[in-house]
């Protein structure tokens, strides 16, 4: 650890279902201490949108008493992709959309007419405002006023950054997240950006890695933090998983980084089997690169199928193998390999234990990321960050399915790890992850040509 890393670290963690502020120890890598709350969508105003007044409360709380616990020594953000803020000088021109609205939808048509070709964005088209560009564009086509008052379009996590610090950043990994607004081969915007006459509104590009600045006067008596604490630049969540492991291990590999979406990353891979349709793209790395990704809502899939999860037993295995008890995608309109697909089960699902539906869902998620390494390419390895990690059954049909060594990260989320990373620090030891023993059950590859045969009729 250099002498400018700051001891403890709290990240700010905006997810699409819950915001954190974790405290992560820089020369150990471990976590420290963690506040959540649910990041609830309000559905007053214009538009369904980020309830940003309860965030800033519940960040600025839990800041003050990680301090008074432990003491923060640096700040750094990561958030959601597809998602960012229209500024008018101090405050915002339009609320924060939520991506899940279907308001873009309106304009489609014309927005087709201007978005740039999958060659030059590696950005397929999304529905709803899944791709923040088309989100833009219709928040200028209803709200032409509002839109002209704007200062400054700034991505989600430099908008947290910017309320902490008064300065402003723009920066590539949320930027090059199926945005529409970045050539990720050029490491320039898009064309679409200067036909519509926005770049001077975006501020100019900074590294993920930097520091934007120190605390706002304001801000440090609110905490009780010193002025002087630096604040990161900030990064889009799923790269933050990535960042343990750039230069850490030998390309390519993949991260399957999780939570409400499980996103699958093969760093090093090839973007030449990237398919538009199948709600595949390339991200962008914290250093500029493009990363073959496809995805799938790994997690929004499983709570849809799994009201009551338990913990699956051998007998639970057997029976939804021998009596074909499958899930079949997908429950998430619209994205991953099999989003024009609608959800259904091979049987009534309210027949099934709570642990047999836990073992169709599984092997659900796993044959669906199996799906989603067709398209974004398959590592020498696997890791396996967040919530899915800890899915026994999940990792050990992935290691059958794939063939690759897979690896359970021992960290609750790699995404926080990976932010504190920005300052610098030092990686945890490796024993934080283990090795996955691949899955051995009766009549398992049977059971997996069936459904592999299911989804492609």
């Amino acid at each position: 650890m250099t002498k400018t890393t700051p001891r403890h670290v709290a990240v700010i963690d905006i997810g699409k279902t819950n915001a954190k502020v974790v405290l992560i120890d820089s020369a150990t890598g471990m976590q420290v201490a963690a506040k959540s709350v649910p990041n609830a969508i309000r559905t007053d105003g214009p538009y369904p949108h980020a309830d940003v007044a309860m965030l800033w409360r519940f960040m600025s709380e839990g800041l003050k008493a990680l301090h008074q616990d432990h003491g923060v020594d640096g700040i750094s953000i990561t958030t959601h992709g597809a998602t960012g803020a229209l500024l008018a000088g101090d405050e915002l021109a339009l609320p924060v959309l939520d991506y899940e609205f279907d308001g873009p939808e309106e304009v489609a048509t014309d927005y087709a007419g201007i978005r740039p070709n999958f060659a030059e964005s590696l950005s397929p088209r999304l529905p709803n405002g899944l791709n923040w560009g088309a989100q833009l564009f219709w928040q200028a086509r209803m709200f032409p006023e509002d839109f002209a008052r704007v200062t400054a379009i700034v991505p989600y996590p430099q908008y947290w950054a910017w309320r902490l610090t008064g300065e402003l950043a723009s920066e590539v990994t949320s930027l090059g997240c199926h945005t529409d607004l970045w050539a990720p081969d050029r490491g320039d915007f898009s064309s679409m950006v200067d036909a519509l006459g926005w770049r001077n509104l975006f501020p100019d590009v900074r590294p993920a890695t930097s520091v934007i600045g120190t605390l706002r006067a304001e801000i440090a008596s609110e905490t009780g933090l010193p002025a002087e604490t630096p604040v990161t630049v900030g990064i889009h969540d799923s790269n933050a998983s990535l960042v343990p492991h750039l230069g850490r291990q030998e390309a390519p590999f993949t991260i399957v980084s999780t939570g409400t979406w499980s996103i699958l990353m093969t760093v090093g891979g090839d973007t030449g089997a990237l398919d538009p349709a199948k709600d595949s793209l390339a991200n962008v790395d914290a250093y500029g690169r493009p990363v073959p990704t496809a995805r799938f809502m790994g997690g929004r899939e499983f709570d849809a199928m799994v009201p009551e999860i338990a913990e699956p037993t051998e007998a639970d295995l057997a029976f939804v193998i021998a009596n074909d008890v499958q899930a079949l995608p997908s429950f998430a309109a619209g994205v991953g390999p099999f989003g024009d697909k609608t959800g259904r089960w091979t049987c009534d699902p309210g027949s099934l234990t709570p642990g047999q539906r836990t073992v169709a869902a599984s092997l659900y998620l796993a044959l669906v990321a199996r799906a989603c390494l067709e398209l974004c390419g398959l590592g020498r390895s696997i890791t396996l960050e967040g919530p899915l990690a800890r899915n026994r059954l999940f990792g050990q049909a992935l290691a059958h399915l794939s063939g690759v060594p897979v690896f359970a990260s021992g960290d609750a989320t790699g995404t926080s790890l990976g932010a504190s990373l920005l300052f610098g620090g030092v990686l945890p030891e490796a024993g934080g992850s283990h090795a996955v023993v691949a899955l051995q059950a009766e009549d398992l590859e049977a059971y997996i040509e069936r459904w592999r045969a299911r989804t492609q009729g």
